[in-house]
Parts: C-alpha cells; structure tokens; sequence
C-alpha cells in the first residue's frame, strides 16, 4: 500500500520546519549558493556544525532539501516541490480570503446605499 504524504501532510511539515529562523536561514543560503556542505553552511551562521547538521535533517524530513554523498562529503541542496505545494495552498487561502473580503464590502456597500 502506498504511505504518500497528502497535501496537508507536506504543508503542515514545510510550515513546521520553515517555523525557525535557523532554518529559514539556510534554506536562504541553499537556495543563493546551490550546493553547500554543512560545514560551508555553519561557516556563515551563529550555530555550530552539529547544529546546522540537526536543522538540516528537519529541512530534509519536510522535503525541503536533497543531500548527496560526494566523496567524504555530504552537500545539500533546496528541493521545490514541497515548498511549491505550501506555496499553491497559500494561494488558494489568500484567494478564498480576498473573495470573502470582497463579498463584505459589497455588503457594506450596499447597506451604505440603502441608508442614504
């Protein structure tokens, strides 16, 4: 039986992990410089390597980076397709919010005509 993530699932793991700032920093700095290793990322950061190795492996759990083993190294890189999935529900929320917004003032209008 397959055990894919629904749609939810994913948003609710990209939106649990994109919560920190440690985080949110080095999905900024994978997606400025490509491939890094951990070491090269942690070399920007207030956190040590160990750190960035642990936040690292929330990203990835979210589906929001791949890792490669390249020789000794393990280097990361930004995965889209989660983010893109949190991204389109986002949308769809806002846009459900902007109809209901618009219905109100049409609303409001509408009374603001009648009393006048």
């Amino acid at each position: 039986m397959d055990q894919r993530p629904t749609r939810a699932d994913v948003v609710d793991s990209v939106l649990a992990a994109l919560a920190d700032p440690t985080r949110r920093q080095l999905l900024g700095l994978l997606a400025t410089q490509g491939q890094a290793t951990a070491t090269k990322l942690a070399d920007g950061l207030p956190v040590s390597r160990q750190a960035v190795v642990k936040h690292l492996a929330v990203l990835d759990a979210a589906g929001l980076v791949d890792s490669m083993k390249v020789g000794r190294e393990v280097r990361y890189e930004v995965c889209p397709a989660a983010l893109d999935t949190t991204a389109r529900w986002m949308a769809a929320l806002a846009a459900d919010w902007d109809r209901r917004l618009a219905k109100i003032k049409r609303a409001a209008e509408a009374a603001e005509q009648d009393t006048q």
